[in-house]
This record gives C-alpha cells, structure tokens and sequence, in this order.
C-alpha cells in the first residue's frame, strides 16, 4: 500500500478522506497547522519537506477563503517536486470559471499552478458540501427576519459522497480534470431556508434579498451547479434529519 499525505487532513472533508484510506490499508499522513507529527502552516512551508518525503500522493483539501491558498499550493507544489511525488490530487469548486468571487478565483489560481506544475495531478470540482449550507442557514436564522439571496439557487451536496469519490481518485493514475460532481437536488436558498426551520422547528419570516454585481449574476444564472453532474444520494433535507438524529 502506498503512502498518502492528506492536507487539512482534520477538517470536515480531509477527516473522511483520511478514514477512507485508512481503512482500505494506506498509510496516511494528516498534515494540518496542529496535528502532530506533521503540524505545518502551508502558507509558510516550515516542516513541509519532511511531511512529503517518501510520499507517493499528497490530495490537497486545505484551504480558507481567508487568503493564503496561492501561497500555500505553491510551498506545497515545491516540496511535492523536491520529494518526487507522482500524484497531487485537489478539490476545486463548481464554478470558480464562471462566478468571480474572490474565493473562487483563488480556487481556480490554484488548479493552474497545479497543471502548470508538471506534476501528475487530479482535479475534482464539487458543489458545496450540505455543512456549509447548513452554517449560512443558522447564522441567518439568528436574526429576527432571516434573510435569504432571491433567485439564486444552490445543489448542495454529502461530504462524504465526496470523500468516498477523493480517495477513489487517490489511489488511482493522475487523471487530469475529472467531471464534476453535485448533490442529487438544486433548490433556491428560500426553499432550503424553509426545509431549515421546519426540520429544526425555528419559525422566522423570510427577507428576499437580490444583491448586485457579476457575482451574484453569475450566481443567478446557475453558474455554480451542474445539474448534468448530480449524485443519486443525501440531500439536504436528509442531512438535517441525520443532524437532528430523525431517520433520513
């Protein structure tokens, strides 16, 4: 079995990808800014060359809308190089070539340093996992009026649809860009916003909100789903219920 350093290898994706591994017999290194032995800050490399030597395939799930993911692929791509490793695979997101937000755009930087690094690679594009829908949704509902974006849908999907496809890809040749993947349903954030406070019982008035700029145009327009990508399994009325311990 080989040996597989996973990046953000504690965070709510790199956590299943590790368990994955794991359990089809891999050796598995967790590289975060605090899990020992590799504890290591991407974004300032100290410690990176010895948490890639004798690895075979780094999948690279750390990231923050915070800043920092140029900085931090560039360290990893570097050390990747020096320690000869075949395979670099990485999590992208739907649309980061249509919808400019200034995550998206990192996201995508990041996917070309990649391809330009003369590595093996493996991009996956997702929609967003059902957790962050679920984090926006409670952060609204803490007002008196919960707002929601009008017109704008969304195709949240199971992280652990995900991590299941990420260790897959893994263990596999460096395939390139490999075709999307979104969760089984598309809704607007008004629906998921109802099927948010009838699942957890919550009673708010809804705030429409349209906002401008190409962002949320491009939004609008759908340019964050793919529909033609849709998983069969876990939508977010089903993730709310396993959330509240009601059967899915």
């Amino acid at each position: 079995m080989t040996t597989i350093l996973v990046t953000g290898g504690t965070g709510t994706l790199g956590r299943l990808v590790t368990e994955r591994l794991r359990t089809e017999g891999h050796e598995v290194r967790v590289l975060s800014r605090r899990s020992r032995p590799y504890a290591v800050d991407l974004r300032e490399g100290t410690g990176l060359d010895t948490a890639v030597a004798g690895v075979a395939t780094i999948v690279h799930c750390a990231s923050t809308p915070r800043g920092g993911d140029e900085r931090a692929a560039r360290n990893l791509i570097e050390a990747a190089r020096a320690a000869g490793v075949a395979h670099l695979v990485y999590i992208s997101i739907v649309g980061v070539d249509r919808v400019p937000l200034g995550y998206y755009k990192s996201k995508l930087a990041v996917e070309r340093l990649i391809e330009e690094s003369g590595l093996g690679w493996t991009i996956l594009r997702t929609t967003q996992f059902h957790d962050l829908v679920l984090s926006i949704l409670e952060s609204t509902a803490k007002l008196p009026l919960m707002p929601v974006l009008a017109g704008v849908g969304d195709q949240p999907i199971e992280v652990s649809e995900v991590a299941d496809r990420l260790a897959e890809l893994a263990v596999a040749h460096p395939a390139g860009r490999v075709p999307d993947m979104g969760g089984p349903e598309i809704h607007t954030f008004t629906d998921l916003a109802r099927t948010y406070l009838r699942t957890t019982g919550k009673r708010r008035a809804l705030l429409p909100v349209r906002l401008p700029g190409k962002t949320f145009r491009a939004a609008r327009s759908g340019g964050h789903l793919t529909p033609e990508r849709a998983v069969d399994r876990g939508t977010f009325e089903e993730f709310l219920r396993a959330r509240s311990g009601g059967p899915r």
